[in-house]
């Protein structure tokens, strides 16, 4: 077995990723100037702003596990492309507009075109199960990449477009991605249900009942409901209290996000390597706390504004990296896909309750409102993280055993092997799908070496191949 990808996973990998990446980057540039440009549309208060942002995050919620399921009968390609074209329509109608409810209808039918699940199961068919992991970071290392450039890409183009434009580069993209699905990304020889990324929807409500992964499902939520209240009203602060237009904005979001992201590099490297994952974890979520104190208190104070939005995106990035990773280690090894699917569910969510409760707000107590609401969430976040139980540092391997059955279905050797893999010291969890027939284990780094898991392992690669 090779440790490096082949040139049809590199094309897929890439491809993916980057169509992943249009999509998220049409959804994210409006964000940093959308409560400025919204309130020139006819009907617009801040109730109905907050709605436009966070609408998109309901409909993605509702939406994405069924495409995934739907890719899983239908194919990837049909309906990947039926959601870039939902995007595109969504783009279309937002950027025609002239009303805040044309805005709100726009930015529900981008979010149902909920292709997340179904982009992650084409990657899975295209890649080996021993490059799986790989393929995945990057594809996360792709949506944190676009998020940073959206933020600051949308507020640096209305220098010179329209505030609208920027949905018609949202259709532009969404027409690139299908260009690129269609020309670049390799077609996959058979579909498959991957347990370690697709969800299972009859096992939702089991996982719901497991306490750890409630508790960080609840801190994705928090995190996003955070984030998008924040940007109901940051850009109006920005230009009310410090007279920065919009378009300028860009300035502030630069060097800000850049001092970020190179500390929660680091951060989150020492955190890794310590393996003191949950101290880094809770000062994040402290940090969150203090960013929106330095916005709600010194916003009339450029230099402090932007140590709060430091704070802010420092804290941001942090989370958003650790939470996915604690969500994967927590879940049963042949359930990931499903708990992640959960989590998904709850940032949508969360997108969504942020820019609803931020829009009510700021109508009814005034655009200081928000920001308190923010750190309250922040507050009630890190009571329920401490009480979290970080799981054990565990790989996963899966193990394809299809060569073991027989004509009629059955595998009368699996018990002798879970026997054996019980033995060996490590090996901490052992989960046999014979629908799938493949099974996945959870073990520490020792068991990779020891000389029964390496004849298994050899043994079922000789007789798969």
């Amino acid at each position: 077995m090779t440790n490096f990808m082949t040139s049809t996973e590199k094309r897929a990998v890439t491809s993916l990723s980057l169509i992943m990446a249009l999509r998220l980057m049409g959804l994210f540039m409006i964000v940093p100037i959308f409560a400025l440009y919204a309130k020139q549309l006819s009907g617009a208060t801040p109730l109905l702003i907050g709605v436009a942002m966070g609408i998109y995050g309901i409909t993605q919620a509702l939406l994405q596990i069924p495409f995934g399921l739907l890719s899983d009968r239908l194919g990837r390609r049909p309906i990947i492309v039926l959601g870039l074209l939902l995007f595109a329509l969504g783009s279309l109608i937002a950027a025609l507009s002239t009303s805040i409810y044309g805005v709100i209808l726009g930015r529900a039918l981008q979010g149902g075109g909920a292709i997340g699940s179904a982009l992650m199961a084409m990657i899975a068919d295209l890649t080996r199960e021993e490059q799986r992991t790989k393929a995945m970071a990057i594809s996360g290392m792709s949506i944190g990449l676009s998020f940073a450039l959206a933020i600051i890409i949308g507020p640096l183009l209305t220098r010179w477009l329209p505030f609208q434009d920027l949905f018609w580069l949202s259709v532009l993209f969404s027409l690139l991605g299908t260009l690129i699905l269609f020309t670049w990304t390799p077609k996959p020889r058979h579909l498959a249900w991957h347990p370690d990324t697709e969800p299972e929807l009859k096992l939702f409500f089991t996982l719901l009942k497991n306490k750890n992964l409630l508790r960080l499902n609840s801190g994705i939520f928090f995190l996003h409901a955070i984030f998008t209240a924040s940007f109901v009203v940051l850009p109006i602060s920005l230009s009310t209290y410090l007279n920065w237009p919009g378009q300028e904005q860009w300035k502030l979001y630069l060097p800000v996000l850049l001092i970020a992201f190179m500390l929660s590099l680091i951060m989150i490297s020492v955190a890794e390597k310590q393996r003191r994952v949950k101290p880094y974890f809770l000062g994040s979520i402290i940090t969150l706390s203090l960013a929106e104190l330095f916005l709600n208190f010194f916003y009339q104070n450029i230099l402090l504004t932007a140590v709060g939005l430091c704070l802010f995106f420092t804290a941001f990035s942090l989370l958003e990296a650790f939470l996915p990773s604690l969500v994967s280690r927590t879940a049963p090894a042949a359930r990931k896909g499903t708990a992640m699917g959960l989590y998904s569910c709850s940032q949508f969510l969360g997108i969504f309750a942020g820019g609803l409760l931020g829009g009510w707000l700021y109508q009814h107590q005034g655009l200081l409102s928000v920001y308190p609401l923010c750190l309250a969430f922040s507050l009630l976040w890190l009571s329920i993280a401490f009480k979290m139980n970080l799981p054990p540092y565990l790989l996963t391997r899966s193990l394809k055993l299809a060569a073991l059955f027989d004509k009629r279905g059955q595998n009368n050797t699996w018990p002798e092997l879970a026997q054996q893999l019980q033995s060996i010291p490590g090996i901490t969890e052992i989960t046999f799908l014979p629908e799938e027939k493949v099974a996945y284990l959870k073990m520490e780094n020792r068991a990779l070496s020891h000389p029964d898991f390496l004849r298994i392992e050899q043994f079922l690669h000789q007789i798969n191949h």
